[in-house]
C-alpha cells in the first residue's frame, strides 16, 4: 500500500494486508521456535541456521535474510557479546551457559515478518536471564504504545521507560545500545522510519490504524557501544558485557495493539 507523505503517518497496511503480514510472522515464530528446540550445547549456529531455513521454506516462505544485502544465513545467530547480525558458522559451537540472540525473517506472498528472542543454553547466571528479562519487558511496554494517535517517538520513549522500570526492579542498570533500533516493514523489510529505543516522547510521525513497527530493543550488561568485526555484520559490544534482542512486528488497531509475529505455545 502507498501511503501519504505529506500526512506524516507511519506507513499502514489494510486489514487484509494485516492479516497476510500475520500468515507471514505465524512462520516466523514457528521457526523461533524451532530453532530454540534445536539450540543445545555441542550444536553449531550453522546448524541452528538450517533448521530455521527448512521450517521457512517447507512452510512456502522464503528466508527474508538470506542474501539480503549479501547476508549468508537464513537466520541471525549472535552469541554472548554479539548484539546483532552474526553470521551462522559450523565453528560457533554452543556451550552450557551461553546467552544466544536469533533474529529471524521470513517473506510470504511478498509480506515480511520479523522477530527476535533470546535465551539461554542449559543454565545461564541470573545476570544474564535478568538481561534477557529487560529487554522482553522493554519490548513489551514499547508495544503498548502502538496506539492511534501516538507518534512514533512515544514508542521510543515506552521502551526506554520500560528499560528503566526494569533496571529499578533488579537493581543494576543495562545499556540501550546506541544507533540501532526498530522500523516500518511490509513489503520490504526495513522501511522508514527508524524507531529508536530511546529519547523524547511526541516527535515523528503520527501512529495510525494499521501502521506497522518491529520493535526491538537491544540492552547490554554494560556500554552502550558497539563495533562492527571483519566479517562486516556481527555488531558486538566494546566492553565485552553480554546482550539480548528482542523483537515482534506489531500493528496499530482499534481493539490495541496487534502482535503479527506471534510463536506457537
Amino acid at each position: 500500500m502507498v501511503f501519504n507523505r505529506k500526512k506524516k503517518v507511519v506507513p499502514f497496511r489494510s486489514a487484509g494486508e494485516l492479516d497476510a503480514m500475520q500468515a507471514a510472522g505465524a512462520i516466523v515464530g514457528a521457526t523461533l521456535v524451532a530453532v530454540r528446540a534445536a539450540a543445545k550445547p555441542g550444536v553449531s549456529t550453522l546448524e541452528l541456521d538450517e533448521v530455521a531455513e527448512a521450517t521457512i521454506r517447507d512452510a512456502g516462505a522464503v528466508p527474508s535474510f538470506k542474501g539480503y544485502h549479501g547476508f549468508p544465513g537464513s537466520i541471525c545467530s549472535s552469541v554472548n557479546d554479539r548484539v546483532v547480525h552474526g553470521i551462522p558458522s559450523a565453528r560457533d559451537i554452543l556451550a552450557e551457559g551461553d546467552l544466544v540472540s536469533i533474529d529471524c525473517g521470513a517473506i510470504l506472498d511478498g509480506w515480511h515478518g520479523d522477530s527476535a528472542w533470546t535465551f539461554g543454553i542449559g543454565n545461564i547466571i541470573e545476570a544474564d536471564h535478568l538481561l534477557s528479562e529487560a529487554t522482553r519487558l522493554s519490548m513489551e511496554t514499547g508495544i503498548a504504545a502502538m496506539l492511534p494517535g501516538n507518534r512514533l517517538t512515544d514508542v521510543s520513549h515506552a521502551i526506554e521507560l520500560g528499560t528503566r522500570a526494569a533496571e529499578q526492579a533488579h537493581g543494576r542498570q543495562y545499556g540501550i545500545v546506541d544507533g540501532y533500533g526498530g522500523h516500518a516493514i511490509g513489503r520490504e523489510m526495513h522501511m522508514d522510519p527508524f524507531l529508536p529505543n530511546e529519547g523524547a516522547p511526541g516527535k515523528g510521525p503520527r501512529l495510525v490504524v494499521g501502521s506497522v513497527l518491529a520493535i526491538e530493543p537491544m540492552l547490554t550488561l554494560g556500554t552502550t557501544e558497539t563495533k562492527t568485526l571483519d566479517d562486516d555484520w556481527t555488531v558486538v559490544t566494546t566492553d565485552g558485557t553480554r546482550a539480548a534482542h528482542w523483537e515482534h512486528s506489531v500493528a496499530v488497531t482499534e481493539d490495541g495493539p496487534r502482535i503479527l509475529t506471534l510463536r506457537p505455545e
